[in-house]
C-alpha cells in the first residue's frame, strides 16, 4: 500500500482578506531569463562559453531586458563568459545582466570584479530562510539567519558605492514557500532598510517557490500578504521565481501576478533543476491568447525550439504547450469537425478576432502552419477527412458525402495507422475520380433542341463510352445534359437510377480553372446510394464524369 502516512500537509495561511481572485492580468511583467544559470546548472552537459554567448544574444533578440548570468564568483566558465560579454561589448545599453552571489565577502569581491565595465547590473544575493533549512542545514535561529542577510546587503552596499556603474540589489529569501510569513517579511524589511531603496531607485525583492510546496492559490496568498505588508512599497519591485515541483509553475506564476508580483524569473520551456522553473514562454503565450502584449518577440516558435534543443540538448515534448509538434493537431473526429467549422465560419464572417474551437490561438501567429492541424488516424471522424480534402486539395465535399469517404479512410488507417493528406487524396482518386471501370465516359456532344416543336425535352446528348474496353455510344434527350445522360444510361444498360443531389464548385481561380462536380446517386431497385465525383475544366463534362463514377461505385453495369 502506498505509504502516504509518511507525509503531512504543508500549512496554508489564514488570509480571508485576499483580493487576488477578483483581479485579472492586464499587462506583462518584467521578464528575467535565468536560462544561463538555473537552466544551465540543471544540464547533464552544461553549455560552454560559446554556447552561452549564442544563447545570451538570442535571449536579447527575444526581448529579455534582464538576463541572469549565473555565479561568476563560483564558476570560472561563468566568470569568463561574463567577461567576454563585457569585453566584446555584447551587452546592449537597455539590457541588464544579473549576477548571483551568496552573502560572503570573498564571493562578493569576485562578483564585483566580474562586472567591471558594465554600465549597470543586478547583484542578486540570497540566503535560505525556511523553517526546515534553519533547523537541519544551518542550525540557526531567526536572528542569526537575518544577520546573514543584513551583512550581505551591507557588503553589496559598500562595493556598490565604489562601482562606476549602477547597481540594483535583488534579495531572495530562498525557500520562501517554506518560511513563516512574519519572518519572511521581517528579513526582507531588514534588507530593505539596510539598502535604502527609493521610488526612483528601487530594489528587487524576489520571493521564490524554491520548492513548490502547495497549491498555486497558497502561493498567491503568500505573495499578496507580503505585498500588502511591505513598508515603503513603492521602493520595491516585487519579483517571483516559481519552480514546478507540483507541476503548477505556470498557474502559480499567473496567480502571483494577480497577487501583486511585477517581475517573473523563469526559463525557456521551463528548463531547470528537478521538474524545472516556470516556463516563461507558456506564461507569455497565455497572455498573448488573451489579447495582452507579452512584451517578448516570440512569434517564431520554431526558431526558439531549434536554438533551445541545439544548445540545451533537451527535446521539446510533443504535447508541450504551444511548442509541441502535436499541440495544434486534432486526431479526434469531433475536434476535427469543430475546427473545420470554426475556420470556415471565420472566413465567411470576415472576423478579425480569432475564435476557433480547440485552438486558443491561430498557429500561424507564432510561426506554426495549418498543415499539421488535422491528422487522420483510426480515431478520426468524417469532419477531419473533409477538412483535409478542403484545406489541402480544395475539394469541398458535400456534407452527406463526409461519412461515406471517411469510412474509406478509416479502413486504411485501421490497417496502417496514421494516414497522410497525400494518402487521403490518393484514396479519393481511386474511389471517385479514377473509378472508370467497367464503364468509362469518353466523349459528350450536346445539342440544344429547345426550339423544336416535336419534343418535350430541351437537350439532346450523344455520349461515347467504353464498357470493359469496348467502345459504345448512346443518343438521348432530357431536360439538360445531366438528365439526358441519366436517361441514356437507364435505357442503354437497363438500370433504374435517381439523382438525389448535385453540387459543384471551382477548384482554383483563373481562366484554366478546374471544376469539381458531385452526384449523389440512388439505385432505385436496391435502395443503395453513393457519391460520384468528376473533375474537368468544363462543368458539364465534370458532371457527366461524376455520374459515371457513381454508376461504377454502385456496380450497376457489368
Amino acid at each position: 500500500m502506498l505509504n502516504y502516512s509518511r507525509y503531512k500537509k504543508n500549512p496554508v495561511i489564514d488570509y480571508p482578506g485576499r483580493e487576488w481572485p477578483n483581479k485579472e492580468i492586464t499587462k506583462a511583467p518584467a521578464w528575467c531569463s535565468v536560462d544561463l544559470r538555473d537552466g544551465n546548472q540543471a544540464l547533464i552537459d552544461p553549455m560552454d562559453v560559446n554556447e552561452k554567448v549564442e544563447l545570451f544574444l538570442y535571449l536579447i533578440k527575444l526581448g529579455f531586458k534582464e538576463i541572469e548570468i549565473g555565479f561568476p564568483a563560483a564558476s570560472q566558465i561563468e566568470y569568463d563568459f561574463l567577461r567576454q560579454l563585457v569585453d566584446r561589448k555584447l551587452i546592449p545599453d537597455d539590457v541588464i545582466v544579473q549576477v548571483l552571489s551568496q552573502c560572503r565577502e570573498e564571493q562578493l569581491d569576485k562578483t564585483f570584479e566580474s562586472i567591471e565595465g558594465c554600465k549597470q547590473a543586478i547583484v542578486h544575493i540570497y540566503n535560505s530562510t525556511s523553517t526546515l533549512q534553519r533547523d537541519v542545514v544551518f542550525g540557526m535561529d531567526r536572528e542569526e539567519i537575518k544577520k546573514i542577510a543584513i551583512e550581505g546587503t551591507r557588503m553589496v552596499k559598500e562595493r556598490a558605492a565604489k562601482f562606476p556603474g549602477k547597481i540594483i540589489l535583488e534579495y531572495s529569501p530562498e525557500s520562501f514557500t517554506g518560511t513563516e510569513l512574519d519572518f519572511a517579511l521581517d528579513i526582507c524589511t531588514a534588507v530593505q532598510r539596510e539598502w535604502g531603496p527609493t521610488k526612483e531607485n528601487p530594489m528587487i525583492i524576489n520571493l521564490p517557490s524554491t520548492v513548490e510546496m502547495n497549491t498555486p492559490n497558497v502561493y498567491a496568498d503568500q505573495i499578496e500578504w507580503m505585498n500588502k505588508h511591505f513598508e515603503n512599497r513603492e521602493s520595491i519591485i516585487l519579483s517571483v521565481h516559481p519552480h514546478n515541483d507540483r507541476g503548477c509553475g505556470v498557474a502559480a506564476t499567473e496567480l502571483a501576478l494577480l497577487a501583486g508580483a511585477e517581475r517573473v524569473e523563469g526559463t525557456l520551456f521551463g528548463n531547470g533543476e528537478r521538474t524545472g522553473n516556470v516556463d516563461v514562454l507558456t506564461v507569455a503565450y497565455n497572455m498573448f491568447s488573451q489579447g495582452i502584449d507579452p512584451k517578448l518577440e516570440i512569434e517564431h516558435i520554431n526558431d526558439i525550439i531549434e536554438i533551445y534543443e541545439r544548445l540545451i540538448k533537451i527535446p521539446i515534448h510533443p504535447r508541450h504547450p504551444y511548442a509541441g509538434k502535436l499541440v495544434f493537431t486534432a486526431f479526434s473526429g469531433s475536434h476535427q469537425d469543430a475546427i473545420n467549422k470554426g475556420v470556415h465560419a471565420m472566413k465567411e464572417r470576415g472576423s478579425k478576432i480569432w475564435q476557433v474551437p480547440y485552438l486558443p490561438i491561430d498557429p500561424s501567429d507564432i510561426g506554426r502552419e495549418y498543415e499539421p492541424i488535422v491528422r487522420i488516424n483510426s480515431q478520426s471522424g468524417k469532419g477531419g477527412v473533409a477538412f483535409v480534402m478542403d484545406m489541402y486539395f480544395g475539394f469541398k465535399l458535400p456534407k452527406a458525402m463526409h461519412k461515406e469517404f471517411a469510412k474509406v479512410i478509416q479502413s486504411i488507417s485501421e490497417k496502417q495507422g496514421e494516414v497522410s493528406p497525400d494518402e487521403i487524396m490518393a484514396a479519393f482518386r481511386t474511389e471517385y475520380l479514377e473509378k472508370k471501370e467497367p464503364l468509362h465516359f469518353r466523349k459528350l456532344t450536346v445539342h440544344d433542341c429547345s426550339d423544336a416543336n416535336d419534343t418535350e425535352f430541351d437537350t439532346k446528348v450523344i455520349v461515347t463510352y467504353t464498357l470493359n474496353g469496348k467502345e459504345g455510344q448512346f443518343e438521348t434527350v432530357g431536360n439538360g445534359p445531366i438528365d439526358a445522360v441519366k436517361r441514356g444510361l437507364q435505357e442503354t444498360f437497363d438500370i433504374r437510377i435517381k439523382i438525389l443531389d448535385y453540387e459543384e464548385h471551382a477548384l482554383q481561380s483563373g481562366s484554366n480553372a478546374q471544376a469539381a462536380a458531385y452526384i449523389h446517386l440512388l439505385d432505385s431497385e436496391t435502395g443503395d446510394v453513393t457519391y460520384g465525383v468528376g473533375v474537368s475544366s468544363n462543368i458539364t463534362r465534370a458532371s457527366i464524369r461524376a455520374i459515371f463514377s457513381a454508376v461504377n461505385r454502385l456496380g450497376l453495369v457489368k
